[in-house]
């Protein structure tokens, strides 16, 4: 499949300007998190009590900046600004060249990122902060567009490889090749004709289009509490199994 952001490759714009976005719920539960090793890389393998002390990873990917806000190559921001929301987490920050921030999901602790590096080099940000909180990969959720994928369907995998997506390419690059961790897919549907891929991903969203993603985001949100308080096999299974129409009668 041709890469979805094969136009970008090369570009370095300045970083934009962040604004601070408002938290509307204030954690005082402190994050559970282990003194940082700092270990080059993180294991999926890694299991028991020691795995369960750590925080998930939850990775939206997209371009930064406000030409690029509402596009459906940003779709990866959006669900992480529907968590957010939806979870009273601020993502204000900017560690590891990403928007960053911290906080919990039912008694789940969560990281929540979204790379400002441009889409093409991604794994710049998620590479970082896996290897700082040495997070097990199965821990490390990434959220993304997809061109193969019917409009507003999500897929939830439990790993694989980057399909053509230069955003993911560069994550797996930055991890080393692995490919173990999960992934929620967004589809974002063909582009019409002969319109070139590149350029369809940097196309808004059409007042139908917004109201369905808008519905997929917060069945996306759904699946992410379902994934961390009862496991990948349940998220998977209800997000799965659901198509956009049958997902819009209900």
């Amino acid at each position: 499949m041709l890469g979805a952001s094969s136009s970008l490759n090369g570009l370095r714009f300045p970083l934009p300007s962040v604004h601070r976005l408002p938290s509307l719920v204030r954690r005082t539960r402190p994050m559970l998190l282990s003194p940082p090793p700092l270990s080059a890389s993180a294991s999926s393998s890694s299991t028991g009590d020691q795995s369960k002390s750590k925080p998930w990873l939850l990775v939206g990917l997209g371009n930064p900046g406000k030409m690029y806000t509402g596009t459906r190559h940003n779709v990866g921001f959006e669900m992480i600004d529907a968590i957010a929301e939806g979870e009273g987490i601020s993502v204000s920050t900017i560690r590891f060249k990403a928007l960053f921030g911290k906080g919990f999901i039912g008694d789940a602790p969560v990281m929540l990122a979204k790379p400002q590096t441009f889409m093409n080099a991604s794994g710049e940000s998620v590479g970082s902060i896996v290897s700082y909180f040495n997070i097990p990969l199965n821990q490390v959720l990434l959220i993304y567009d997809d061109l193969d994928l019917p409009f507003a369907k999500l897929r939830l995998l439990p790993k694989g490889g980057h399909g053509g997506h230069n955003g993911m390419r560069s994550v797996i690059n930055h991890l080393k090749g692995c490919r173990d961790f999960p992934r929620l897919r967004i589809g974002i549907g063909r582009p019409p004709g002969k319109m070139d891929p590149a350029s369809f991903v940097l196309r808004p969203f059409n007042k139908k289009e917004r109201e369905e993603l808008d519905f997929a985001l917060q069945k996306g949100l759904d699946a992410v509490r379902i994934l961390l308080l009862e496991g990948l096999n349940k998220s998977a299974t209800f997000v799965n199994s659901s198509q956009p129409s049958e997902l819009m009668n209900r």
